[in-house]
Parts: C-alpha cells; sequence; structure tokens
C-alpha cells in the first residue's frame, strides 16, 4: 500500500475513547451474537450502498477521479457480493464444527464454536477507501462483532460518506491506536503496519496486517504476449497504478522486451485513448506529493512508453521504463503509481533467484502456456498469493484468502476467512459421564498397567468418520467392556 506517515504524533480526542467505549457497550447487549440481528446489519449496509450509490461515485471522482463505471466495479459490486455471501452462508459458518474423535472422546461432544471477538478497529485506506474499508467491516458484523472504522484521511471525501466512522487524520488514530480493542484490521504499508503492531501489543490485541509491497510479475517468452499484456497493463494501471496488488515491475527476457514494450503501447491507445487524460477511465494520483514522490523514482531510468504528466492535476500517463536496473530508484520501493519497470532476467530460474532476494509480495504474477514452468515458481516462491495468466481477479474469488505474507501481511480476509479470523474458534468438549470407568486410568495411583491403557486409547487410530453409527456405538461398547473385564475387575 502507499505510504502513511506521521501517524503517530501526540494527541488526546476523548471523542474517539467514546466511540470505543460506546461500541463496546453495544457489543455487551449482546445483541450482536444472535444471527438474524448480523444478517439484518448486513443487509442495511447493502441497501446503504445501493442508495448511496451517486455519492459514492461522487467522492471518488473528487478523490481519484474514478469514473462511475469504474466505481461499483473495482469498489462496490464485490462488496454487495460479500454481503450475499455472507447473508447466504452466515448460519453454516457460525454453527458448531464437529471435529474427529479419538478413542477417549468416541461418547463425547466435541466441536469448534465460532464466537464474536468482541470490538474490532478497522483502519482503511486512501486506494479503494470503500472496498478495503468496508469488506473487513462485513466480516466483523458476519462475525457478531462491534466495530469502529476509521477511514484514511488522504481520501477526504469518500471519509465524509463512510458510517459509522470516526473520521480525522493522524491525531484521531494515534488516540484510536491507544485504545483497547479485541483485533486490529489495518490496511496500508509495512512502515506504519509495524506502528499498529506496537501499539497493539501494548494490549495483546491480534492484528491482520494488509501491506503491499513490490509485486513481480514474470513474463514467459513462449506465453501469448499479446493478451498476457492485456492483463497486465490493465492490472498495472487501473486506479493509476494505486492498487496494493497491481504488478510492480516485468521480469522477462531481452529477446522479448521490445515485443513487451510495443504491446504496451497498443494497450494503452486501445484502453485509454491516444490522449489517457482526457480519458474517462483513467484516473489521477492522491495528491500532489505522491505525485512528485513517483516522479522521482523514474529520474535515473529510460522511459519508454508515456511519461507526460502535469502536477497541477497530479496526472501522470502510463509510462514504461526499459532496460531497469535492479539497483534504480524505482525498484526500492513500492511504487503505487502508473509507473512500470522492465528488469531484464536470463530466464525462469534467474526471476525465481531475484524474487526470492527481496521482501515477500503480496501478489506474483506469472504469464505462461507452461503449467510445468508455473508451478515450479509456485513451489520455489513465497507471497501472499499467485495468480497466473492474468491480474487482480483472485482478489474478487472469496473462497480464496486475500493476505500478505512475512513484509506484505499477516492474517487473511474474504468470505469464510474474514469471519474465521475475526472470530475466536473456541474448542469445546462435553463429556458423556457413561465412560467414567474408563478415565480412572487417568487418576492415581498410575501404574504401568494405566499407562498401557492411556497409551492404547489416546494413541490409537481409528478412522471414525467411516464407521457407521451402529458399527461406532458396537466400538465403543466393545471398549468398555474390554476395560472392565481386564483394568478395572
Amino acid at each position: 500500500m502507499a505510504p502513511n506517515k506521521g501517524i503517530f504524533k501526540l494527541g488526546a480526542m476523548s471523542r474517539q475513547q467514546q466511540a470505543v467505549e460506546r461500541a463496546r457497550k453495544a457489543f455487551r447487549t449482546g445483541r450482536s451474537k444472535q444471527i438474524e440481528y448480523r444478517i439484518t446489519q448486513l443487509k442495511s449496509l447493502q441497501r446503504f450502498l445501493v442508495e448511496r450509490n451517486q455519492d459514492i461515485c461522487d467522492a471518488l471522482k473528487k478523490d481519484l477521479n474514478k469514473s462511475e463505471i469504474g466505481t461499483p466495479l473495482y469498489e462496490t459490486m464485490g462488496l454487495e457480493g460479500e454481503i450475499m455471501l455472507a447473508v447466504r452462508k452466515l448460519k453454516d459458518w457460525a454453527a458448531p464444527r464437529p471435529v474427529e474423535k479419538s478413542l477417549l472422546t468416541l461418547s463425547d461432544q466435541v466441536f469448534i464454536q465460532p464466537e464474536p471477538l468482541g470490538v474490532v478497529l478497522i483502519i482503511g485506506a486512501w486506494n479503494y477507501p470503500w472496498a478495503v474499508t468496508l469488506q473487513p467491516l462485513i466480516g466483523a458484523i458476519a462475525a457478531g462483532n462491534a466495530a469502529v472504522v476509521k477511514p484514511s484521511e488522504v481520501s477526504a471525501h469518500t471519509a465524509k460518506e463512510l458510517y459509522p466512522v470516526v473520521t480525522g487524520g493522524v491525531p484521531e488514530t494515534q488516540e484510536l491506536l491507544r485504545q483497547r480493542f479485541d483485533h486490529i484490521f489495518y490496511t496500508g504499508n509495512p512502515a506504519v503496519g509495524k506502528l499498529v503492531m506496537e501499539a497493539a501489543a501494548r494490549h495483546l490485541t491480534p492484528v491482520i496486517l494488509e501491506l503491499g509491497g513490490k509485486s513481480p510479475c514474470y513474463i514467459d517468452k513462449d506465453c501469448d504476449i499479446t493478451i498476457a499484456l492485456q492483463a497486465g497493463h490493465l492490472g498495472k494501471f487501473t486506479n493509476c497504478g494505486q492498487t496494493c496488488i497491481a504488478p510492480d515491475y516485468i521480469l522477462c527476457e531481452p529477446s522479448i522486451q521490445d515485443r513487451v514494450l510495443e504491446e504496451i503501447g497498443k494497450c494503452v491507445k486501445e484502453f485509454y485513448t491516444d490522449d489517457p487524460k482526457a480519458c474517462e477511465d483513467y484516473g489521477r494520483m492522491i495528491n500532489q506529493r505522491h505525485f512528485k514522490r513517483v516522479m522521482a523514482l523514474t529520474e535515473d531510468s529510460t522511459i519508454a512508453v508515456g511519461g507526460e504528466n502535469d502536477e497541477s492535476q497530479c496526472y501522470i500517463a502510463p509510462t514504461v521504463l526499459r532496460d531497469v536496473r535492479p539497483d534504480s530508484k524505482v525498484m526500492q520501493e513500492e511504487i503505487f503509481g502508473p509507473v512500470l519497470p522492465i528488469v531484464t532476467v536470463s530466464g525462469v530460474d534467474e526471476a525465481i533467484s531475484f524474487i526470492n532476494a527481496r521482501e515477500k509480495p503480496l501478489a506474483l504474477y506469472i504469464f505462461s502456456k507452461d503449467k510445468k514452468l508455473i508451478r515450479h515458481v509456485i513451489s520455489e516462491t513465497s507471497s501472499g498469493g499467485v495468480l497466473a495468466n492474468d491480474c487482480l481477479v483472485h482478489y474478487s474469488v472469496s473462497s480464496l484468502p486475500f493476505g500478505g505474507v512475512g513484509n506484505s501481511g499477516m492474517g487473511c480476509y474474504h468470505g469464510k476467512h474474514s469471519f474465521d479470523q475475526l472470530s475466536h474458534l473456541r474448542g469445546c468438549l462435553i463429556k458423556s459421564l457413561g465412560m467414567e470407568g474408563a478415565n480412572s486410568m487417568r487418576y492415581p495411583p498410575h501404574t504401568a498397567k494405566k499407562l498401557s491403557w492411556a497409551r492404547f486409547f489416546l494413541l490409537k487410530h481409528i478412522d471414525f468418520g467411516r464407521l457407521g453409527r451402529v458399527a461406532m456405538f458396537t466400538v465403543l461398547a466393545l471398549l468398555a467392556a474390554v476395560v472392565i473385564q481386564r483394568y478395572l475387575q
């Protein structure tokens, strides 16, 4: 994610304390534990997205120059899908989950009971201020939690529309992080992520950190380069490159670099016309600070495509750099803008070495017809997620966990993964008093015979899942008889 510096200046804001206390009092009423109440809240959130659609579009137009078509496509449509999934599946997700039994627990109830954590703090990001802020809120509501939402102050127009929220900038976030929460969900960059984790540690609060990083894109020389660059181009320049899972740089062999540049040039014209600045579908940098930061990254590299810019409008054209050195400025940090470097490598093995020599990315992209090559890259690298022969779309698959690893984050969300991450999965065992005779092998005085029986009951594996109900009770009865006859007499 993009930089968000200075978040921890001092400032006491009782308004934040009051917001947290209200949320905690609401949670303690027990209302949110009721499944129907959660479903009602989720449906209300969906109605809000529909009824306030125009306000959302207007705010995103002011913040990021997003079009009225791009807003539902990249912001709200996925949220509606997540809500519909949660409403449909919530009773199943929240139900007790039976687990495998041992001989010792054969007659007992052994299950996992998901339960709410309490009050969750959600700190959103400015690049997709609705998608990355409300998506964890959906999970928090589904899991039965209360939530305090803090949108990014950088996307100022959008922050005014979110609800219920604590708005503001540095001091407000600082004050929120002084409070005690039961979970903190932060989307942003690694530098601030470390500070969020440090603040959470004071209260032993668990965290989910979605942090981004430099996501590589390897293009195999034998792939369909036209298709690869259409998908890669869309992934990189959507939202003016301000996407945490955007391809940050391309790795390819020198022999195809010119072809890659040619195809990207074609895509720019096809997607954004000869004048991207005037195109309705092409966005802007969020502010002049980020405009200057991204332009500075190009200073020691060769621009092969694009490069046009206008600081007064925070406009940077889709830009591609060729023959980029690994030690160049643009390769030292996440770009988070519409600049795409090409780094040449001798082949897939050098690409793997290049990736592994750097921090683990949030996403890794591979374009190849060779499924063995794709599997090879997956097996030899580590990243939050992997997508072959397309870009970005793995984010929309609710059945896949979305999250980082190492420097790109910890924890995951989407669909049931959000529910589980924002729940306490409580292990429950309800003993049957009918097997107390077998339990007595644990009681003093301890003997070698008792140890032998304990070893049998604890370590012997029987696949009870394949036994019918009658067979299971038969095994139970036989075991009880053996214990009674050979041990207890």
